[in-house]
């Protein structure tokens, strides 16, 4: 190639790249200079690159370290997970709420419910092939041999049907028609105040002193409410689930292909599956539409990388390419038995040929898992091999678990106590009953106090007397109260139009009402990255060709200028197209935009309206072929030994002549091409580590080049250096004999690979550098800051790879620029306990930030028993933490190790299947309705659509939740122990008989009509600050963290505070009714007088206490506190007057006149909630005076809209951050760099031919 081109842009496809990718947003800011010479890149001379720029970067991530180069080199997405073989048992205890099945199996191999647990045991691996004894409905087959795995025949039915093997039919509901009774009532009887009222409201005849249906009513009325909540959240499972199982696929029935709907599909059914459909089960690739048998596979659901994987198809099979040739296959599959390591297959296909039985390897390269997704080819045709709860993806999954807050334990405890105490109550009523029997039965002889009754039997029986008199202690009503309130959190939550995602039209979903208060004390996060950090969108933004900076789109400010004479800024892609025509660089451009078109692995095909789609496994190098495209270098044919490009509607062909692999050592890929013109030239792109110090000396652009990297990388943008250099056709001959020598050596192939590789990437000139945006979620960067500063760590744990991963850190502010990096990249378990001790020691007593950086093989190590306390005591002294390349279940481990050796609220936040066991490990879980489908928002506590609006989530409705559920939880134990230890001070003076001060059906009323409102009112309206303030102050999360709304010294304080107020108003209502009240006739008033005022002035003082903590008045507060109160003296006349003579409370026969008509009861009602809040109000004022709370303050700020005088330091810090950034990468090149393990995808690449014609597969 030769010459100038004339741009004219490419029109592509109007259709969206189906090419899910990982994305970053950045705003570039660029200066360079330019030089006016023109730079034949023939007249270079070769050079060794300077000694002294060898620049410090990164420790090679794991690629380079796999134990097993076989299983590396042929599954294209393999990442150390651990096998079966290799999780250990401590890992799986009872305690880290994961079930067990089998020794040796880990956790996530259980079936999610009942009707899936007579799945098969774990696999035991052997030489080419994993056996083991089958059991169960995994079915064991073949020819009667106990040692294989499990066998499948090819188009035999009937045979397969022998092995009853599980049906493909799945469930994540909680509970199903057998198991919700027993594990409904399990759960609720599991909070010791249901099974309290259970037992007081068995009656026993004359012992209790109350009516049989005002103790037991309550308790049917709370567990009718919860039903009927859980069957409503688990009825939304139920169809989620069926949904899915109904989904329908295409099946392989006689010679031809049927709809069946996914929970039909059997073991041993020929499936086939077409372009952007889900795979049913787990099968294994027979055929496909694409050349060589090759298919693409989105994989984000299983282990979060949204660049596509490439699958083929064993050969004997990949040329049956219709239905009828499909059903002509015959033999049968051994395979391993189901497990749950999705990197990891072996089995062996057996066909039956003309010629004899051939026996066909399978390896990961064959399989498609259920939950990833056909992508970019037309169709596949699948042998089902596992299926249901047996997939890998759903052994990857844990049972649903039962959630309890922190809070609901809390409570739970406080019972316990709170029924001593009613028990020591009971006893010493009971005690001063006997003493009264026996000292004065004599005296009181009318009063039949013994009745036939031994002293013992009569003082066993005042003991349940006594307790059912006092039960109300224990408020039964706090449950439902509780249930109420946080559903109307939870719609509170759903109804937010600031977590209204217009876009998708996806609102948010608290799909567990129960766990609400929860998000008001997080203290760490676990997050997935791909889709939920990041869009999936990647797209080619900026570049630098030989000193000159260009961008999609630039800013005003950024545009180029002259300055002092020399010329900085950036120019448009316009700019470069004209340059590309009559500018001193426009070779260079050339070679920096053939390069781009020329040296990738990327197939590109037709599409219904004829325009190109390009299929990349690497989205970095989708995005440059495209962005190439965009400049008019379009490629457009891949052939086994050459491509084809278009420049300006010129075709131009390339002869590959070799392809030099990336891996994770190298960090470059290599092509070596011939041109049309015969000449021989290296194309090379890479880190620029690896680039930079193979230059030759006299590279002009570098200087300007590095200047550019560091713009880019201020931005979070993702990094190559392009270089290229020409080579004789002599060099080429020697080389290509020492290369092809290497490539079929049986020893250390790869090294001797990447030695050859070596001997031609040198002495290259620099053509530039790339940029690409990983495009990050709206906000996250904000909301990352934002949550760090309400005292929240966050972790993200990935399945993509080390450098992608810190770099997204770094663009998202997890990582900031003044914090050391901790990478642990460890080969085995004794090197993974050195490290961790000496960085331990090390780091101890420092006080700079620190972010951990954690792959998945050493992960394995560190979550051994003897070494997961180090790690987590690492991992805690860290302000970020990021664990790469790790498996679903790796992510679980995670959770669960910090779950269980921290007392920390835990929240993980995921958006495809492989987060789910991750979210169900947290405390509370919660699914980004994204990209990668439903499945964790299904999974999850709360589903939101975007990751920014986690900071509502968590800073407004989580606190304000965590504060109104604490103060509704206080103030339902304060007022009824206000009311009932009235009841225990009335014994004392009526001799221990055990009777009432207060009629029957009034006491119940007292929960039921009269207090019933305030609680929930304050649970639902109530704000201790506005979400302005909780915004504009995140640190306020703290209060919530550290618990102080809610703990066992605030639950004591209004414990006694009850205490105390039932002391006065009993006292000095005795005190004023002492000698009984005389009215005007002349009559005495009575006991239901006293009792009556009494109840009055109690209601009256717990209104008054709950007027006294409410922070926010609505006209719903008014209506609660005095219009309960209100309701009360309506209700006492009508009810009193009406309810005696239908023969129900008959002790308010008459007393309306007797109440109403004497001032005293006025007077009391009013005196004696003024002396009880007196003390409170007091108490309250001492508080925010002389001990003062952050949040006190920051309501005097929302009060009196008190201008925030913070310094603004904005610009000041931006400019700081740059600084810090440009000297990390100083210090670290290449970070920003990701590409694929090639290994046997090139040669796979390399067979294939677009120009063929492809089967239609029917």
């Amino acid at each position: 190639m030769s010459g100038t081109y004339h741009s004219t842009p490419l029109e592509l496809s109007s259709h969206q790249n189906l090419i899910d990718e990982d994305d970053y947003p950045s705003t570039t800011q660029i200066s360079s200079t330019t030089s006016q010479a023109a730079f034949p890149l023939q007249s270079l001379q070769p050079a060794v690159a300077p000694p002294t720029f060898r620049p410090q970067y990164y420790q090679p991530s794991e690629g380079n370290r796999r134990n097993s180069p076989t299983l590396s080199s042929l599954d294209p997405y393999y990442n150390d997970a651990p096998d079966d073989e290799e999780e250990h048992e401590h890992l799986y205890s009872d305690k880290s709420g994961l079930m067990r099945q089998v020794s040796n199996m880990s956790d996530a191999n259980l079936p999610l419910t009942a009707h899936a647990a007579s799945t098969s045991p774990a696999s035991t691996e052997t030489h080419g092939l994993i056996t083991g004894k089958s059991g169960g409905s995994g079915g064991n087959g073949g020819n009667g041999d106990d040692n294989v795995g499990r066998t499948v025949y090819i188009n035999n039915p009937e045979r397969n049907a022998q092995q009853k093997f599980l049906h493909n039919k799945i469930s994540t509901a909680k509970y199903n028609f057998a198991t919700f009774l027993p594990k409904f009532l399990y759960e609720q009887f599991s909070k010791y105040a249901n099974l309290f009222f259970l037992f007081t409201g068995i009656q026993i005849k004359n012992v209790s002193p109350t009516n049989r249906y005002t103790t037991l009513g309550p308790l049917i009325v709370v567990l009718s409410a919860t039903a009927f909540k859980e069957i409503v959240e688990d009825y939304k499972r139920h169809k989620s689930d069926s949904e899915v199982n109904s989904r329908e696929c295409k099946s392989l029935q006689g010679s031809q292909f049927v709809s069946k709907e996914w929970n039909n599909v059997k073991v041993g059914d020929i499936v086939r599956v077409e372009n952007g459909e889900f795979f049913p089960a787990d099968l294994i690739l027979l055929s496909s539409s694409e050349p060589e048998g090759l298919c693409y596979i989105e994989t984000s659901n299983l282990d979060g990388e949204t660049n596509l994987k490439i699958k083929q198809a064993p050969p004997e099979t990949a040329i049956s390419t219709s239905a009828l040739e499909i059903s002509h296959l015959n033999g049968y599959l051994k395979s391993e038995q189901p497990n749950n390591s999705l990197y990891t297959y072996e089995g062996t296909l057996y066909l039956t040929t003309q010629s004899g039985q051939k026996q066909i390897p399978l390896d990961p390269t064959q399989i498609l898992l259920r939950g990833a997704q056909l992508r970019n080819t037309n169709w596949v045709y699948g042998l089902v091999v596992f299926t249901g709860h047996e997939t890998k993806l759903m052994r990857n999954a844990s049972a649903t678990p039962i959630k309890r807050t922190n809070v609901e334990k809390t409570v739970n405890v406080q019972i316990i106590f709170l029924f001593c105490i009613l028990l020591a109550m009971s006893l010493a009523c009971s005690i001063g009953s006997v003493i009264r029997v026996v000292n004065f039965n004599g005296e009181m002889p009318y009063l039949f106090l013994l009745t036939g009754q031994t002293v013992i039997g009569q003082f066993g029986f005042n003991i349940l007397t006594f307790l059912i008199l006092f039960n109300n202690l224990i408020p039964i009503s706090l449950i439902v109260t509780m249930e109420v309130v946080k559903f109307q959190q939870a719609s509170l939550i759903n109804n937010d139009l600031d977590m209204y995602y217009e876009k998708t039209d996806t609102p948010a979903l608290c799909r567990t009402s129960s766990l609400v208060e929860e998000l008001g004390q997080i203290e760490y996060i676990f997050s997935d990255k791909t889709g939920t950090l990041t869009c999936n969108e990647m797209e080619f933004r900026q570049c630098s060709i030989a000193g000159i900076a260009y961008a999609d789109v630039v800013e005003e400010s950024k545009k180029a200028r002259v300055v002092d004479g020399a010329e900085v800024g950036m120019y448009d892609f316009t700019r470069l197209g004209e340059n590309l025509k009559n500018h001193p660089t426009a070779n260079v451009i050339n070679e920096f935009l053939t390069l781009l078109a020329v040296c990738h692995t990327v197939i590109p095909e037709k599409d219904e309206k004829n325009e190109i789609v390009y299929q990349a496994s690497s989205p970095d190098e989708g995005a440059l072929v495209k962005g190439a495209a965009n400049l008019n270098y379009v490629f457009t044919t891949r052939r086994p030994k050459s491509v084809s490009i278009t420049v300006n509607g010129t075709s131009y062909d390339y002869e590959i002549l070799n392809i030099c692999e990336f891996n994770s050592t190298r960090k470059r890929m290599s092509t070596v091409v011939r041109c049309s013109d015969g000449k021989i030239k290296l194309y090379c792109k890479g880190a620029d580590t690896v680039i930079l110090e193979r230059l030759s000396e006299d590279n002009p652009f570098v200087e300007q080049t590095l200047q550019h990297l560091e713009d880019y990388a201020t931005e979070g943008l993702r990094t190559l250096c392009i270089a290229m250099r020409e080579i004789s056709e002599e060099e080429y001959k020697v080389w290509s004999g020492i290369y092809d020598k290497a490539s079929t050596t049986l020893v250390n192939r790869q090294e001797e690979l990447d030695k050859a590789a070596e001997m031609i990437e040198k002495n290259l000139f620099l053509l530039g550098a790339t940029a690409i945006e990983d495009k990050l979620q709206d906000g996250v960067p904000e909301t990352i800051h934002t949550l760090q500063q309400a005292g929240i760590k966050i972790w993200v744990l990935t399945g993509d790879r080390q450098e992608t991963a810190i770099n997204i850190g770094l663009s998202c502010k997890l990582i900031s620029e003044d914090m050391s990096l901790i990478i642990v990249n460890e080969e085995n378990r004794h090197d993974t306990q050195q490290f961790l001790d000496k960085k331990l020691q090390a780091i101890k007593g420092r006080a700079n930030p620190l972010a951990l950086i954690i792959d998945g093989r050493t992960l394995e190590f560190a979550l051994e028993k003897e070494l997961e306390k180090t790690f987590l005591e690492l991992a805690t002294l860290c302000k970020a933490v990021v664990c790469c390349r790790v498996s679903p279940l790796q992510k679980a481990l995670v959770v669960k190790l910090v779950k269980r050796h921290l007392k920390a609220i835990l929240l993980a936040i995921g958006d495809g299947a492989n987060d789910v066991s991750m979210i169900q490990a947290a405390h509370v879980g919660v699914g980004i309705s994204g990209l990668e489908g439903l499945q964790a928002a299904r999974s999850a506590d709360v589903a939101i659509s975007q990751f920014r609006y986690l900071k509502k989530l968590l800073l407004v409705h989580g606190a304000w939740s965590y504060q109104r559920l604490s103060k509704l939880i206080l103030y339902s134990f304060y007022k009824n122990i206000t009311l009932y230890m009235t009841q225990f001070w009335f014994a004392f003076h009526n001799s221990f008989s055990g009777q009432v001060i207060y009629e029957s059906w009034t006491i119940s009323y007292y929960n039921v009509l009269f207090t019933v409102l305030p609680p929930i009112v304050m649970g639902v309206f109530d704000q201790y600050v506005s979400a302005r303030m909780l915004d504009r102050y995140p640190q306020m999360y703290q209060v919530g963290q550290k618990g102080e709304f809610f703990n066992v010294k605030s639950f004591w304080g209004w414990t006694i505070n009850a205490f105390y107020h039932s002391l006065v108003l009993y006292f000095c209502s005795i005190y004023i009714f002492n000698n009984d009240l005389i009215l005007p006739n002349g009559l005495l008033a009575g006991h239901w007088v006293w009792g009556t005022t009494l109840y009055t002035a109690v209601l009256a003082t717990v209104l008054g206490k709950a007027a006294l903590v409410t922070d926010l008045w609505t006209k719903y507060t008014y209506i609660a506190i005095p219009g309960s109160f209100v309701f009360w003296l309506v209700f006492l006349p009508i009810y009193a007057i009406i309810a005696p003579k239908l023969g129900v409370s008959e002790e308010y026969e008459g007393i309306v006149p007797m109440l109403f008509g004497t001032p005293v009861f006025y007077l009391t009602v009013l005196l004696l909630p003024t002396i009880c809040l007196l003390r409170d109000y007091v108490w309250k004022y001492a508080k925010r005076m002389y001990s003062t709370r952050s949040y006190h303050t920051v309501q005097e700020i929302q009060k009196y809209n008190i201008p925030d005088y913070r310094p603004r330091m904005e610009q000041f810090q931006k400019a700081i951050r740059k600084v810090r950034a440009v000297q990390r990468l100083r210090r670290n090149r290449g970070f920003a760099f990701s590409q694929n393990e090639s290994g046997q995808e090139t040669r796979i690449i390399r067979a294939y031919d677009t120009t063929l014609k492809k089967p239609t597969g029917l």
